[in-house]
């Protein structure tokens, strides 16, 4: 029996009892967001105020789609992180699945019970063979809660075993990054939560760590 789950409808319990996934609560899981982040500089810091700026005019048209929060927020830090030149790959709209097999008792004699979870991968950010950055881009009305389990869906799919993977979850107001490490009992860890509803411009920092993450497999 085979029965196909979309990625968009899994929850956080589903992927913890099929996958083994925990949430890691080691201090020193999930560094590459808080340490050796490099300085903005001074016309990267004027391009996201102007990044910044076309989001909160655009958020009085609503209603605002993935696609414009692609274009107007996230395009420019992917190009201000150096994602779009060698020896970087982007892939958008890639689809993914992993089966995962259970064993069903029933009266007669166990069967297999296969479940196939399929999904697109917003973008993807590859490095040789590796998988990098898992972006899942969602519409400003949602929140980064139903975006986390199926970004991390998606990052259970990629083909690392020995490397970490890293997600990044936004609506175009909020940004958040996952790590994820795979192995028996895959973990997993969150960021803090970034949003350019305060004063501050945290675009700054988002940027700061894509930077960072481009540092991590070279």
């Amino acid at each position: 029996m085979v029965q196909v789950i979309q990625a968009r409808t899994i929850g956080l319990a589903y992927l913890e009892k099929r996958f083994s996934l925990k949430l890691s609560e080691e201090e020193g899981f999930f560094p590459e967001w808080l340490e050796h982040l490099s300085e903005v500089t001074n016309f990267e810091q004027q391009y996201l105020d102007r990044v910044k700026t076309n989001f909160l005019s655009l958020v009085k048209r609503p209603p605002i789609l993935e696609n414009a929060v692609k274009m107007v927020v996230l395009s420019p830090l992917l190009d201000l992180a150096g994602f779009y030149q060698e020896p970087f790959a982007i892939a958008t709209e890639k689809s993914v699945e992993i089966a995962i097999k259970n064993e069903v008792e029933t009266d007669e004699e166990d069967e297999v019970e296969v479940e196939i979870v399929r999904g697109r991968i917003d973008v993807l950010v590859i490095q040789e063979e590796f998988w990098l950055l898992v972006i899942e881009s969602k519409k400003v009305s949602l929140s980064l809660i139903d975006a986390i389990p199926q970004a991390l869906s998606y990052m259970l799919t990629s083909p690392n075993t020995d490397k970490p993977v890293f997600g990044l979850v936004t609506n175009g107001e909020d940004f958040q990054f996952i790590k994820l490490i795979k192995q028996d009992k895959s973990r997993y860890a969150l960021s803090d939560k970034f949003t350019l509803s305060r004063r501050e411009n945290e675009l700054y920092k988002v940027l700061q760590i894509l930077k960072n993450l481009s540092q991590v497999i070279n």
